[in-house]
């Protein structure tokens, strides 16, 4: 369940779905013993909601890390689009 804003930083408390910005993203088991098989033997993945409050999602986004965790990354001034 969301009960704060994805942004380790940011103390916001999600309350209404029209504030911020809701992420839907694939993410891996963390342990290898949890993890559950394919047939074609890959690892299933995963559906987690994270949000930004109004605040961070200018900001901010989510981006997957190379262990396929979730992480809050700066979002370039330039590459900034309107939402």
């Amino acid at each position: 369940m969301l009960s704060k804003c994805a942004n380790p930083s940011c103390t916001a408390s999600f309350r209404y779905f029209h504030q911020g910005k809701l992420f839907r993203m694939e993410v891996g088991t963390s342990e290898p013993d949890e993890a559950v098989l394919t047939r074609a033997g890959k690892s299933v993945r995963r559906a987690e909601f994270f949000w930004l409050c109004d605040r961070c999602a200018t900001r901010m986004t989510l981006e997957h890390n190379s262990s396929g965790g979730v992480v809050v990354k700066a979002v370039d001034a330039g590459l900034r689009t309107a939402s």
